[in-house]
């Protein structure tokens, strides 16, 4: 089950999912942060070229997990379908 379908059967439910959405792409630093996942940069590698401490990209990638945006694998992180927004920004 996609993360939308979980969310789709109610307005509410819609309502937030949207918000939860639109608040981790809304960021800049998120916006980067995903380009960098889907070119399949490392969490280091992030942070080095964004200047950031392990705390402050921790806090972005719980908000783009939080917002539907990428997800863990293999010990790194995968964008999501409604990651793919990257291409369009």
């Amino acid at each position: 089950m996609s993360s939308w379908e979980k969310y789709s059967d109610s307005i509410e439910k819609s309502r937030i999912y949207h918000e939860r959405y639109h608040k981790a792409v809304a960021n800049p630093v998120r916006k980067e942060i995903l380009k960098m996942i889907a070119e399949g940069k490392n969490e280091d590698e992030i942070m080095e070229k964004l200047k950031l401490s392990k705390k402050e990209l921790d806090y972005h990638l719980k908000i783009l997990e939080w917002g539907f945006c990428i997800e863990r694998k293999d010990g790194g992180w995968k964008i999501t379908k409604e990651g793919e927004i990257i291409d369009y920004l």
